[in-house]
């Protein structure tokens, strides 16, 4: 979700800015952080992504969030603002779909 999100920020900010390769790139290294710190920094990561992603769409005006983004193939802001909610959400049903499998749900 992570990088992901991360992606399609920097898409909709930065011309120069080069996707990871698919889909290896989209995956962390390892299958868990290799600390409680690095797990925190992880979230700290995702919510501040978000947040910026918020302000974007929040401060764009009514064109910015439906032109084309220059260097893309078609894309506007709003679709990728969309694409950051669908994306999102469909990972966060995953993850309360295992946590109620494993019985780690309260």
């Amino acid at each position: 979700m992570r990088i992901g999100q991360w992606d399609i920020l920097e898409f909709c900010r930065d011309a120069k800015h080069v996707s990871p390769k698919w889909p290896e790139g989209y995956w962390p290294k390892s299958a868990a952080p290799p600390s409680e710190a690095a797990w925190k920094k992880s979230i700290a990561g995702f919510r501040h992504d978000l947040n910026e992603m918020k302000k974007l769409v929040k401060d764009a005006n009514e064109e910015k969030l439906y032109s084309r983004i220059p260097h893309g193939d078609g894309q506007t802001l709003l679709r990728e603002a969309l694409l950051v909610a669908d994306h999102n959400s469909y990972h966060l049903g995953q993850l309360v779909l295992l946590r109620k499998m494993l019985g780690a749900w309260k």
